[in-house]
């Protein structure tokens, strides 16, 4: 197991890393969240004065307060003292700013931690450590495998119940190193932490002595992030929202004779980086064209990089709309009418075998049909044959498309290889879909 990170891929100007925050009821994941604002000063005067006010009713002495209370924000989840949602939160220290998921602990809500994981560049899962790896535990390790989280963090936590003792807190380590061995997942990195009382959260602890890792706050402030890894490598994709014909006013850096002719297609970059003068190929309309023109509301660019929204005009006059995807040239991935996919539900009810839906990827939608291959048994890591999927399994399905998508495979490119599951009679997102045809799954 690695304590220390690779550190040669960070650097000063890596400013952003988004995270996600995962943990069984109970197990101190917003104590830890809170510990984390508050020691990274994220929290204002007059909300950590409320907060005192209501830890000092809640029956807390001397100063102390209820760490939970800086993120459990809906009242709802303060009554129940538990949190039911994906709740994102924004903090910084003086080396990285932070996007935060903090997600549901309940088995119920595992689907609310593939939404807030799917964009994650790491993932931290809170363990108690008296308890050891739970149900929860697994199903977490399980869907961060799965979804190709490369960086993932397993926080001890409450080592300061187990007297800070290293026997114990090796003993809850050598079980976690065996269950992340048996479902795959690649040296996460592994502290003991108290949330409550603060060690190794912020700064490294007097009272581990025996531990001789970063804390928590310092890995993730050194830990690459996905899109800053990945920005000049990627190839470029755009997935179209329009198509831009103005009729009144100026484009930015036109004359009044090419605004005559304006014509852009508009959307955010996916991945990549799109220069002046590059070559795209364009689906569905299976042509290649050069890109001739880059607009941004605050004027034209020479180049633009995921994530900028973008117009951009093509040399050539070709049809597109809604749902054409623009790549660089060669790197568009075949097109095609039967996908196989690893499938989370969101619902009760789930996914059936010859249920028809709806597949949105980007900005396209199709109509497809599914068939259930088999569902992954989270208490053994065994797949099984199944025909249907209900909320919170993890399976994988085939479907027949009405149209071919040019789904990139999802552990390589990430967004460019994710869809959504949409009840073609209801409207209703049912599942996300990730691309995977890997294993013979193709």
């Amino acid at each position: 197991m690695t304590t220390t990170p690779d550190t040669t891929a960070a650097t000063a100007t890596k400013t952003l890393l988004r995270f996600a925050t995962a943990g069984s009821v109970d197990d101190g994941k917003s104590t830890l969240v809170g510990r984390l604002l508050h020691d990274s000063k994220a929290i204002l005067a007059d909300q950590l004065e409320a907060v005192t006010r209501t830890s000092a009713e809640r029956g807390f002495v001397g100063g102390e307060f209820d760490f939970a209370l800086l993120t459990d924000g809906l009242r709802a989840e303060r009554e129940q003292g538990i949190t039911i949602d994906v709740a994102y939160r924004y903090f910084a220290t003086d080396k990285r700013s932070f996007i935060l998921a903090d997600c549901p602990g309940h088995v119920q809500y595992t689907r609310n931690m593939v939404t807030g994981a799917t964009t994650a560049d790491a993932v931290v899962v809170l363990i108690d450590a008296r308890a050891g790896a739970t149900e929860q535990t697994r199903r977490h390790l399980t869907v961060v495998q799965r979804l190709g989280i490369q960086h993932v963090i397993l926080a001890i936590n409450k080592i300061d119940l187990l007297d800070y003792d290293h026997l114990a807190y090796a003993e809850v380590e050598a079980e976690i190193e065996a269950l992340s061995g048996e479902i795959g997942l690649d040296t996460p990195h592994l502290i003991p932490v108290s949330a409550l009382s603060g060690d190794n959260v912020a700064a490294t602890s007097a009272n581990t002595p025996w531990y001789t890792g970063p804390a928590l706050l310092e890995l993730l402030e050194t830990l690459p992030s996905k899109e800053e890894d990945t920005a000049d490598l990627e190839p470029f994709r755009l997935d179209v929202q329009s198509v831009l014909r103005p009729q009144g006013g100026l484009a930015p850096g036109l004359e009044p004779d090419e605004y005559r002719d304006y014509r852009a297609v508009t959307g955010q970059v996916t991945s990549g980086r799109i220069h002046l003068g590059d070559e795209i190929d364009v689906h569905p309309a299976g042509v290649r064209t050069t890109v001739v023109g880059i607009d941004t509301a605050d004027g034209p660019l020479d180049s633009a990089g995921a994530p900028l929204s973008v117009a951009l005009r093509l040399a050539d006059d070709i049809d597109t709309a809604r749902g054409t995807v623009l790549a660089a040239a060669g790197s568009l991935p075949q097109p095609r009418k039967t996908v196989c996919a690893e499938v989370f539900p969101f619902t009760a009810e789930g996914l059936r075998s010859r249920d028809r839906v709806l597949v949105k990827a980007g900005t396209m939608t199709v109509k497809g049909i599914v068939t259930i291959r088999s569902k992954q048994n989270l208490q053994t890591s065994q797949t099984e044959d199944a025909e249907v999927l209900a909320g919170n399994d993890i399976g994988f399905a085939e479907f027949k498309l009405a149209s071919p998508l040019p789904l990139a495979d999802f552990r390589e490119h990430g967004r460019s290889g994710g869809f959504l599951i949409i009840d073609a009679q209801s409207g209703a997102t049912v599942a996300a879909g990730i691309h995977t045809p890997e294993a013979g799954r193709t």
